[in-house]
């Protein structure tokens, strides 16, 4: 049987809000089999549980926000995308404020608390959407075209392509695909960080935006080139991270996909739309397990892999 998972102990992170700059605690715990991803206010008067499902989802502008009995967290994409990286099911994630602190940016800083707390099987078949036929959002046309999709596929994988006229982002490439089974999701994917430009933080902190946002969680550009003294972590790091993103966007659902996904000019609003169509049409697809591991898709029987 291809059995859930959890962590092993408990473990914590302080940072800071990207968006709200506020300091914050993070505790994950382990969770019992068939819990899910439970996000906790233990901030407010009486503790808020916040479940994940795609429709937990309020808000979408400049990162995904998750609320519930009038309390909301967000930017919770870098640490879902982390856990769907690492295939842990269930999670309890107390915070004692209402975003997810940024640390460096990437998921690379949640993988490594979740590999520190240690992956514990537990006696439950693990459970997946898989999708039985394509679907597809789109918006805009011409310039502004934007689109998201999921095809029917034995595993699962992501191709990205961003669209930015840009020197910094065209010199390395603006599309990337990314396949759970045959690629390291903490080599491939986790270290690529957010990005923005010089030009948006005045606009974004006059409406109360990026007021944690630096050189130290960004990779920042004015007109020409990146800022950052250490330069990019990977070739194609700014696709990498749509990848990111959309790993963690899609894992809002509940459940591990089993699907292709790729997208064009995508974003976090796309992302929840796709998953939204998805669970709106019941024929598109079904719960499905694995008694015998050796049926299940490459990239989810094997045991978390680390650096």
């Amino acid at each position: 049987m291809l059995q859930q998972r959890t962590i092993k102990t408990l473990t914590r992170a302080v940072g800071v809000g990207l968006h709200s700059g506020q300091r914050v605690e993070l505790t994950l715990r382990p969770a019992q089999a068939d819990t899910g991803i439970v996000f906790r206010r233990v901030d407010l008067p009486e503790p808020v549980d916040i479940p994940i499902t795609a429709m937990a989802v309020v808000d979408t502008r400049m990162a995904s926000t998750i609320g519930a009995g009038g309390a909301k967290v967000h930017t919770v994409e870098h640490l879902m995308s982390a856990c769907a990286g690492l295939g842990l099911d269930n999670l309890y994630i107390d915070i004692t404020a209402e975003e997810v602190p940024i640390l460096d940016g990437s998921s690379a800083s949640f993988v490594f608390l979740l590999q520190s707390a240690g992956v514990e099987l537990q006696n439950a078949p693990k459970r997946f959407i898989r999708v039985k036929r394509p679907v597809e959002v789109r918006e805009g046309d011409g310039n502004h075209l934007k689109w998201a999709r999921l095809d029917p596929y034995h595993g699962f994988k992501l191709r990205f392509e961003i669209d930015f006229a840009h020197p910094a982002v065209d010199s390395t490439g603006q599309s990337v695909e990314f396949d759970l089974g045959s690629g390291n999701y903490t080599r491939d994917i986790a270290r690529a960080r957010t990005f923005g430009f010089t030009k948006d933080v005045e606009m974004l902190r006059s409406n109360g935006l990026a007021l944690g946002g630096g050189l130290d969680n960004a990779i920042v550009m004015d007109d020409y080139k990146v800022l950052n003294s250490d330069g990019l972590r990977y070739d194609a790091e700014f696709a990498r991270h749509k990848i990111l993103d959309a790993m963690g966007d899609l894992y809002l659902v509940g459940k591990p996909l089993l699907a292709a996904y790729s997208a064009f000019r995508s974003g976090h609003a796309m992302n929840n739309l796709l998953l939204r169509e998805l669970l709106a049409h019941e024929d598109a697809w079904e719960i499905v397990t694995f008694q015998n591991e050796r049926h299940a898709p490459a990239g989810f029987a094997q045991p978390a892999r680390a650096w």
